[in-house]
């Protein structure tokens, strides 16, 4: 018998040997050529005021689905159109429907400024007349936006604002001072786009009546200066970009009354060296709310500010030892319909949760509690008391859909897969789609109806791209947690070759990214390094990642244990991972590499420079050297200024730490970068150099922080893959 079971184990284990030897290798090509695993998405999903109905774009279509069933019913706008209309044909490149479902605002011809910023050409559709007209002839416009009762346009152009009057088709400057680096109204300038995560700064007022918007005046704002290579001689590319310690723009916010014509400034108070990182019109059209933010980002203030006179009062007042979150938590600022409260986040209990407060500001109840973290607040239905929220209270490495009722009760968890959830909900909160993924799962979308959480249809489920991925040799990511040598839990994963033996030795390659608030460690789905990782562990290397301390997810006390000091616990912990993975007896600890991008790349560079009796060999791309190069507002909020804190920019600097370098080095950035400066990598090279280090470079020209863009991605991965497969 016994020799019976050994001959079945050897039958099943040649079987697998063989059925492995039938897979597909993962090449570069399959990657970021022929981009073979990419997923398929539903975009621009615009949920209907009704809630019976939602519209997506797809296929230069713009299509009307049925929720209860979600088949579609009606094409509400196809790019041949354009054609009748305009006698030639646009791509779409988004859509927004008017509050009254009878126009579509077009956007095509988009171009990107920064991240979240672009000029577009913007067309009007109208559902009833069947008649496609542009809706200005002037230029391409920023953040072209329907008034909630659809009757007018309002975008940015030259950094003044514009309103177009659809009946009449006739354009209105609503300001006159806009001009570059000096004046910019109702788009943001970079740093406040960059960090505070907004780009456009007006908003209509619930009655139409109204527009808020912010002004910035940079002129005071040091200019940084970018050369686009090409041609015979480089152009310069000058815009504002305040580094840490320099001046801000000095921002204001107004509110003009369409009817007179009269703006009014709102009160923010005397100091000018502030934030304003949120507006929000309340229920009352009369009543606008600002949120204001000192320099330091500890103290957060509620303001209500009366429109026609624009008088202010602080209503609100939250603190912190450290610093508050304010991109986080921002949005989650919430008014009610009656008036008299709102809903907004906060970690003063040591978790990001939700409270209730009356309209002036007195606390009425904390709604979620627990040593876990709300993620993202989707809203609430205040017909039935219902809020809706993702949380790490499962895992801190999975977000689950859950709802709970205004008092505090009745929590209820919704989504039933592990792994990250986001939800879409309709207007009226009837109906949700709810997008999953894991880590060795690709992206579905799926519609439920609210509350009860009854799944009416799988709308995607990347059925395709599943079995693609079985035609590959494709290893699953292993979670699991390492403790450091101060007791630390820090959560991992690792990726092994298919042909693992645990009797070899295999070199390591550690990614990671680090940054405060931030996650790699999480059980969703990677389309792009997740496929690179299985190209390496082909190629005999296991991939690892480990989230260090002051990484999100895991409360306040966690992510915040960096502050005054980024990269001081982050290098150490990934230290503490080398090792870790170094003691595992299949792994041959004198083989150890570590990559990174952006805050990753500081961190990569660091732990060499830092960790050289750890790491063989490391990647930079993109990376910060010096914090003293970065932006005021992502800087200071976790180092203060270099005026107040010099110590805490030079001491975790790998520029301080160059001429400790011993192992092989990679610097990668791209010259056209307006987010993390070429002058970073420009530094740790010039460093490098006075100390007699050799190391490897290489620049892409004219690239940003994405480093993108034909072949781009192909030639960057390869460039990574050989320099690995030579140095480690």
């Amino acid at each position: 018998m016994k020799k019976l079971f050994i001959a079945v184990i050897l039958v099943i284990t040649s079987t697998q040997a063989s059925l492995a030897q039938f897979k597909k290798s993962i090449s570069l090509e399959d990657i970021w050529s022929k981009y073979t695993f990419a997923q398929k998405q539903i975009q621009n999903i615009n949920w209907m005021k009704d809630g019976a109905f939602y519209t997506a774009l797809d296929a230069g279509k713009i299509t009307k689905y049925r929720v209860s069933d979600g088949t579609a019913v009606e094409v509400l706008f196809n790019e041949i159109i354009s054609v009748e209309n305009l006698g030639k044909k646009i791509t779409i490149d988004d859509y927004a429907l008017s509050a009254d479902e009878q126009k579509i605002l077009i956007s095509t011809e988009t171009e990107l400024i920064y991240r979240r910023s672009s000029k577009k050409e913007n067309y009007v559709y109208d559902l009833r007349t069947k008649k496609l007209t542009q809706l200005s002839n002037g230029g391409k416009q920023m953040f072209a936006t329907f008034s909630p009762d659809g009757t007018k346009v309002a975008f940015v152009r030259q950094n003044n604002i514009y309103l177009v009057d659809l009946l009449t088709m006739m354009e209105k400057k609503v300001t006159v001072d806009g001009r570059w680096n000096q004046i910019i109204n109702g788009a943001c300038d970079w740093v406040y786009e960059e960090e505070f995560s907004f780009a456009q700064a007006f908003q209509w007022s619930p009655d139409s009546k109204k527009i808020a918007f912010y002004t910035f005046d940079e002129t005071k704002v040091p200019e940084y200066n970018m050369q686009t290579w090409g041609k015979l001689y480089p152009t310069d590319y000058r815009y504002k970009y305040p580094k840490a310690g320099e001046a801000n723009s000095k921002v204001s916010i107004s509110v003009y009354n369409l009817y007179d014509g009269r703006i009014t400034p709102m009160q923010i108070g005397n100091e000018a060296d502030i934030y304003i990182p949120r507006i929000h019109w309340t229920k009352n059209p009369f009543l606008l709310s600002i949120e204001r933010l000192n320099r330091l980002q500890n103290r957060l203030e509620i303001l209500h500010s009366d429109i026609n006179t624009g008088v202010s009062k602080v209503v609100l007042v939250e603190e912190s030892s450290t610093y508050i979150d304010i991109e986080k938590f921002g949005d989650d600022l919430t008014y009610l319909e009656d008036g008299r409260s709102f809903i907004m986040s906060s970690e003063k209990d040591g978790f990001k949760h939700l409270y209730q407060y009356d309209i002036n500001g007195q606390p009425i109840r904390q709604i979620t509690s627990g040593n876990w973290e709300v993620d993202d607040f989707y809203g609430i239905d205040e017909k039935s008391g219902i809020l809706y929220f993702t949380s790490t209270e499962v895992s801190s490495i999975d977000r689950q859909l859950f709802s709970i009722t205004l008092d505090g009760k009745y929590k209820k968890l919704l989504s039933t897969e592990k792994g990250v959830n986001s939800a879409q909900f309709s207007g009226d909160f009837k109906y949700y789609i709810l997008k999953h993924s894991s880590a060795n799962s690709p992206l579905k979308f799926s519609l439920y109806k609210a509350p009860t959480g009854q799944l009416i249809k799988i709308l995607e489920d990347n059925l395709a791209l599943r079995q693609t991925i079985e035609t590959f040799d494709v290893a699953p990511k292993e979670f699991m947690i390492i403790k450091t040598s101060e007791n630390v839990e820090l959560n991992a994963w690792m990726i092994k070759p298919t042909n693992f033996n645990p009797q070899k030795k295999y070199p390591v390659l550690m990614f990671l990214y680090g940054g405060p608030g931030s996650q790699q460690v999480m059980n969703q789905f990677d389309s792009y390094n997740f496929f690179w990782y299985q190209h390496l562990a082909q190629k005999g290397y296991i991939v690892t990642c480990v989230d260090n301390r002051g990484t999100g997810g895991r409360g306040a006390a966690f992510k915040k244990i960096t502050y005054l000091n980024l990269g001081k616990f982050e290098v150490k912990d990934q230290i503490e991972a080398a090792k870790f993975w170094g003691n595992l007896p299949y792994v041959d600890k004198t083989r150890i590499g570590i990559q990174g991008w952006s805050f990753g790349g500081y961190m990569s560079s660091n732990c060499l420079l830092q960790g050289a009796d750890y790491f063989k060999a490391a990647i930079a791309v993109a990376p910060v050297t010096n914090w003293r190069f970065y932006d005021t507002i992502y800087t200071e909020r976790f180092l203060r200024t270099p005026q107040e804190n010099p110590k805490g920019y030079d001491e975790n600097s790998p520029v301080t730490y160059a001429k400790n370098l011993r192992g092989n080095f990679l610097l990668i950035h791209g010259t056209g970068d307006d987010n993390v400066h070429f002058q970073n990598s420009v530094a740790l090279e010039d460093a490098l150099i006075r100390n007699n280090k050799q190391f490897q470079s290489f620049y892409y020209p004219n690239k940003n922080h994405g480093i993108y863009g034909g072949n781009t991605r192909l030639h960057l991965y390869t460039l990574m893959t050989n320099f690995l497969e030579k140095n480690l």
